[in-house]
């Protein structure tokens, strides 16, 4: 293929070698402390929305090479996501690991974000003014470009 041809097309990473790769994600859901507090003791009427949230972001991850065109479908080790309870709302972390030839940041964030939208659909009937910021990856190793740390 002439490498001055523009058309659409997975990256070719055949050449490359398998290699240990962790990303992590992050995302932050700001809203009303009554609304951080109704979660943090489990009390919204739809039930447990951080265990709910927990699944559909693993359930996303699983899913990345569905969700966004052309990139690559890879074997998942491990996802798994965290939530921390902030007076002005709750932010999300998320650690992806694969043994494969291309990195999973994607599937990092994928995770955070559909936990994030989860939470928010969840919350929605009480406060539209809930905003989901900060999707981001935070660090990922693995792979030719090595380490990378966000802060």
């Amino acid at each position: 293929m002439d490498k001055n041809d523009q058309s659409l097309g997975m990256i070719d990473i055949s050449e490359k070698s398998k290699t240990m790769r962790v990303a992590k994600a992050g995302a932050f859901v700001r809203m009303d402390s009554e609304l951080v507090d109704m979660v943090r003791n489990n009390a919204a009427p739809k039930g447990n929305i951080i265990e709910t949230a927990r699944v559909a972001g693993i359930m996303a991850a699983k899913k990345t090479e569905e969700l966004i065109p052309l990139c690559h479908n890879i074997e998942i080790d491990k996802v798994g996501l965290s939530f921390c309870f902030e007076k002005e709302g709750i932010r999300i972390e998320s650690i992806a690991k694969t043994t494969a030839k291309t990195g999973i940041e994607m599937e990092a964030m994928i995770a955070v974000a559909i936990a994030a939208l989860t939470v928010y659909d969840m919350l929605k009937m009480f406060n539209k003014e809930i905003c989901i910021e900060k999707v981001l990856l935070l660090e990922k190793s693995g792979g030719k470009d090595g380490v990378y740390k966000r802060f």
